[in-house]
C-alpha cells in the first residue's frame, strides 16, 4: 500500500512465525511478498486455518480495536516479506488521511464479507463443496496477488483445517475433482474454472 508511513520491513523464512496467539498486540503487519497462514486455537485445543493471506493483506489488524492480546496466530508459509506498523501510528494514519482510512477500511470491509461467506459454507454445505470453494478462492487469490504457486504450498492437511474435514476426506474428493477432471496434477495443482459446477448442485 503505496500510503503506508515510515514503517519497519521484516524478512522471513518458510515456517518463521510473525505473531502468536495470545501475544501482545501492539501493531499490524502488511504483506508486501509471499503467503501467510493465519490460524487459532481454542480453549479445547482445537484447531483452524481462518485464511491464507497474500500480498496486500494485513494480518494482526485486531489490535485497532483495542484488543489487548493475539487472537490469532501468523506463519509465513513461503519467504515473506512484511511491514510492520505499530498501532498508534496506523491509528494516527486513518484519523489524518482520509485517502488512506478509506483503503484500509475498504478491505476490512472486504474481509468481514469473505468470514461471512466462509462462516455461510461451513454451516450450510457438505466438506465436498467447502473444499471446492476453498480451491477455487485460493486459485484466484493466486491469480489476484500473482503468487502463481500458491496451491502447491498448501497441504491437504492445511486444506482438511481450512475445510473443517479430516486430510482423507480431502484426499478422497482431490482424487475425485482430478478423474472428473476439475484440477489437474502436472508440475503443480491446477485448477478449472469447471470446478463451479460442484457448487451448483
Amino acid at each position: 500500500m503505496s500510503l503506508l508511513p515510515a514503517k519497519k520491513m521484516v524478512r522471513l523464512r518458510a515456517g518463521e512465525v510473525i505473531f502468536s496467539q495470545g501475544d501482545t498486540c501492539g501493531d499490524v503487519s502488511y504483506i508486501e511478498e509471499g503467503l501467510v497462514k493465519l490460524t487459532t486455537v481454542s480453549k479445547r485445543g482445537r484447531g483452524a486455518v481462518l485464511a491464507i493471506l497474500g500480498p496486500g493483506d494485513f494480518a494482526g489488524e485486531e489490535c485497532l480495536t483495542g484488543e489487548a492480546a493475539r487472537q490469532s496466530s501468523a506463519v509465513a508459509l513461503v519467504p515473506c516479506s512484511i511491514v510492520v506498523i505499530k498501532r498508534r501510528t496506523m491509528l494516527r494514519l486513518i484519523e489524518h488521511d482520509r485517502s488512506a482510512a478509506a483503503q484500509i477500511i475498504g478491505y476490512l470491509l472486504q474481509r468481514n464479507r469473505r468470514i461471512e461467506e466462509a462462516l455461510i459454507d461451513r454451516v450450510f454445505n457438505s466438506s465436498e463443496k467447502r473444499l471446492a470453494r476453498t480451491l477455487l478462492l485460493l486459485n484466484e487469490h493466486g491469480k489476484r496477488t500473482n503468487s502463481p504457486y500458491i496451491l502447491e504450498r498448501i497441504s491437504q492437511d492445511t486444506l482438511a483445517d481450512m475445510v473443517g474435514t479430516t486430510r482423507s476426506r480431502v484426499n478422497f474428493f482431490m482424487n475425485k475433482f482430478r478423474k472428473l477432471g476439475f484440477i489437474r496434477y502436472n508440475g503443480g495443482l491446477k485448477v478449472y474454472g469447471s470446478l463451479q459446477s460442484v457448487l451448483q448442485d
